[in-house]
C-alpha cells in the first residue's frame, strides 16, 4: 500500500512513535477532509499488523510486500485482527451508496467479541474509524470512549476526524493527537496527473485550485470541467457582466437536471474563487471582496439546507462575482 503524497512530517512521527517501542494505544488523525489520513490510517494499520505477526523480518518504514499473508488477509476483509468502522450502506444489496447518517452504537458494540479474546496472528490488533466524527451520539461515542479508557490489551486504535471540534472531549483526550495539513499546488499537482492522466494542463490546475489543497475534493470535480466554470467566473469578475448576458447562461446551463453536480461544485467554488481575489485587494476593494465572500458562503448554505432554485442561486452567486469587478 502505498502512502499518499504530502503529510511527511506526520508520517515520520508515526514512524518514529512505531519504533520507539511505546506506541499510544490511540491515535487521532485530524484534517481536512480528502488530504490523505484515511489512506494513511489503512498503510499504518498493515504495517503495524504485519510488523507485529513477523517481527525484524520487514524493511524499514512501511512497505509492506506483496505477498505478506497480512496484506493478503486485510485486501480480503478477513484479517482476524483488523477491524473498520464506516458508515454502511443502508441498502445492503447496494454498497457504498446511500450510506447511514451516522455510524450507530450496533457496530462498536460488534466489537466487543473481538476484545474479548486474545489476538490470533500476533500480540496486536488494529481497529480504524473513518470517520470518527460519524459516530452517533452520544450513544456509540459513548461506547467508544469506554474502550479507549480501559484499552483491551494490544489495540491500537487509529480515529479519522475532519472536525475534531466536534467530538467528545473526553474521547480527545485519549489520544495521541496527529495532525495532517492541506497539500500545497506542486504536490496536489502530483497526485492529480497520477489520478487523472488524461486531463488537461488547464482542467488540472483549475481542479487544484478548487481542491484547496484536499486531492480527495479535487477528484471529487473531476469530469466537471472546473476550467470551463472558473473561466466564466474570470470573465464576469473582470467586467461585471452588464448586459447580465454571461450570468443568465450560466445560470440556465447549471439548472439542468443533468448539471446537478457542476451546481453542486459551483456552489463550492465560488467562495473560494472570491476568496483568491480577495488576497492581493486592500482597502474598500478588500472590503467588497470580503462581503461578497460572505455572501456567497451564506448562499451556498442556505442553497443546500432550504433547495433554493438553482437558477436563480445561480444568478445571485454570479452577481456576488460580478462585485469584483467594482472593487
Amino acid at each position: 500500500m502505498t502512502l499518499p503524497i504530502g503529510n511527511a512530517d506526520a508520517h515520520e512521527a508515526f514512524l518514529s512513535a512505531m519504533a520507539s517501542g511505546s506506541l499510544h494505544h490511540a491515535w487521532l488523525f485530524t484534517g481536512p477532509q480528502g488530504v490523505g489520513k484515511a489512506s494513511f490510517a489503512r498503510a499504518a494499520a498493515l504495517r503495524l499488523l504485519a510488523e507485529a505477526a513477523r517481527p525484524g523480518v520487514l524493511p524499514p518504514g512501511f512497505d509492506v510486500p506483496e505477498d505478506d499473508r497480512t496484506r493478503a488477509l486485510i485486501a480480503a476483509g478477513s484479517h482476524p485482527d483488523y477491524r473498520e468502522l464506516v458508515r454502511m450502506a443502508k441498502d445492503p444489496d447496494k454498497p457504498g451508496q446511500d450510506l447511514a447518517r451516522s455510524i450507530p452504537i450496533a457496530q462498536v458494540r460488534a466489537l466487543q467479541p473481538l476484545f474479548a479474546t486474545t489476538p490470533s496472528m500476533s500480540p496486536r490488533r488494529v481497529v480504524l474509524i473513518d470517520s470518527v466524527d460519524d459516530l452517533e451520539r452520544p450513544g456509540a461515542s459513548n461506547a467508544l470512549l469506554k474502550n479507549l479508557e480501559e484499552p483491551p490489551a494490544g489495540t491500537i486504535f487509529l480515529l479519522i476526524s475532519h472536525s475534531p471540534g466536534r467530538l467528545l472531549p473526553t474521547i480527545r483526550s485519549r489520544c495521541r493527537r496527529l495532525r495532517f495539513n492541506p497539500l500545497d499546488d506542486e504536490a496536489m499537482t502530483t497526485v492529480l496527473q497520477a489520478a487523472l492522466p488524461q486531463a488537461n494542463g488547464a482542467e488540472i490546475a483549475a481542479l487544484v485550485r478548487a481542491g484547496d489543497g484536499s486531492p480527495g475534493r479535487a477528484l471529487g470535480y473531476a469530469g466537471l470541467d472546473m476550467a470551463a466554470l472558473d473561466s466564466v467566473m474570470t470573465t464576469i469578475a473582470a467586467n461585471g457582466d452588464h448586459s447580465n448576458a454571461q450570468r443568465t447562461k450560466l445560470a440556465k446551463a447549471l439548472s439542468l437536471k443533468a448539471a446537478q453536480p457542476r451546481y453542486e461544485a459551483f456552489l463550492d467554488r465560488v467562495p473560494s474563487f472570491i476568496a483568491e481575489a480577495s488576497a492581493t485587494r486592500q482597502g474598500d476593494s478588500l472590503k467588497i471582496a470580503l462581503d461578497a465572500y460572505d455572501g456567497a458562503r451564506a448562499l451556498a448554505i442556505s442553497a443546500r439546507a432550504l433547495s433554493l432554485d438553482q437558477q436563480a442561486t445561480v444568478y445571485e452567486m454570479a452577481g456576488l462575482v460580478a462585485r469584483l469587478a467594482t472593487a
